[in-house]
């Protein structure tokens, strides 16, 4: 009797080694998942699985769909290492990533290679698309993003600054990134194209914790500047706006920043120093966005954990996948050549309206907003 049941046994193993394995496509998600801006890429993290959790749910595809996360730490250097693991995973169909402008740029270089295509729910420099019109461009166009790039927001900071809030002479500040750098030059074109001066223009490092040297240089400036204009992430800009208030750089002297400042990390880093701060967004704050309501209910049902509250780029995230989803569907096969081409053909109506690309990959949503810290109840308001 023993041994037949280990007869049987046995032949049970084999049969269940025998059997048909269930097909996996992989969705990659390239972030940062550690460090300073961990908190802002384990947002898109959620969304991207959340999307990839309703498609599974849904059986939309004769295939499990699998997130697959990727920590570039937001440094370019990691960012090329994981875009080479990411390309060498046959199952990965395309890339919801990066994050940060400075890993993009270099990571995107290695998809063309492949080629694997990659939608970026954040980086907003214009090199991130631009580049793939260069001589020395390797391969497709397989850059597309779902966000306005830094020229609009730049630009548009800049007319709200001067018109809005009728400042003539702002000192301008960047961390010295593509994404900062290049924001603080786009609003510095379009500030001083509208007639206002910059009084002052200098770089810190990411990184850095004391500015109280520059600031005080700023306040004392015989040139009487009405602001600051920081281009770079909240982690400075927190600092920055800490500092400042501690100098007494206080309204009528406005703070404004872009993007990557309006998170509610900077009021762990600023605490009430925070308020009053202008903070562009590209498009409109998912809160605001009437055919987001479904999706920030369905993302609140879902994470309920502590850390686990909505991002700013969570939804550019959540859609970015939902892009990629559209085009398999037409596709009809997990290929990673063909859902390239059906990406560049995109019109797709979902979270934040209808998405089509221009013919660099660029969304034709072209809509940014300013909002302003309210320290009290740590959240953000538009104004215009």
């Amino acid at each position: 009797m023993t041994y037949r049941l280990c007869v049987i046994g046995v032949v049970l193993l084999a049969a269940a080694g025998c059997a048909p394995k269930e097909k996996v496509v992989k969705i990659a998600i390239a972030m940062p998942l550690t460090g300073d801006m961990g908190t802002e890429g384990q947002g898109v993290r959620r969304a991207v699985e959340m999307a990839v959790e309703e498609a599974n749910a849904a059986k939309r595809f004769p295939y499990k769909l699998v997130a697959a996360p990727f920590d570039d730490r937001a440094d370019p250097k990691e960012a090329v290492n994981v875009a080479n693991l990411i390309v060498s995973d046959q199952r990965i169909v395309a890339v919801v990533g990066h994050y940060n402008s400075g890993c993009a740029i270099p990571a995107a270089k290695v998809y063309a290679r492949a080629p694997v295509a990659m939608i970026s729910p954040a980086a907003t420099n214009p090199e991130v698309t631009a580049q793939q019109r260069s001589a020395d461009w390797s391969g497709p166009r397989i850059v597309f993003r779902v966000v306005p790039t830094d020229d609009v927001q730049g630009s548009y900071s800049a007319l709200f600054t001067y018109k809005k809030l009728g400042k003539r002479r702002m000192a301008l500040l960047h961390d010295k990134t593509p994404y900062g750098q290049g924001l603080a030059e786009q609003f510095k074109k379009t500030f001083l194209e509208s007639g206002g001066k910059i009084v002052s223009e200098d770089g810190v490092a990411v990184g850095d914790k004391d500015f109280k040297a520059l600031l005080t240089k700023i306040k004392s400036d015989s040139s009487n500047p009405e602001g600051v204009y920081f281009g770079g992430l909240y982690t400075e800009a927190g600092l920055l706006l800490k500092q400042m208030r501690e100098l007494g750089m206080k309204d009528p002297f406005i703070f404004i920043s872009g993007d990557g400042s309006k998170t509610p990390g900077l009021f762990d880093v600023a605490g009430s120093a925070a308020d009053g701060a202008y903070l562009s967004i590209v498009g409109v704050p998912v809160e605001e966005l009437a055919s987001a309501k479904n999706f920030v209910d369905r993302y609140k049902k879902r994470w309920t954990g502590s850390g686990e509250d909505l991002k700013p780029f969570d939804h550019f995230g959540y859609e970015a996948a939902q892009v990629i989803f559209a085009a398999m569907e037409r596709v009809g096969a997990a290929d990673r050549t063909r859902v390239i081409a059906e990406l560049a053909k995109t019109k797709y109506t979902g979270v934040l309206g209808e998405t089509v690309f221009d013919d660099k990959g660029d969304t034709l949503n072209k809509i940014v907003t300013m909002t302003r810290a309210r320290a009290k109840d740590r959240t953000f308001f538009s104004v215009q």
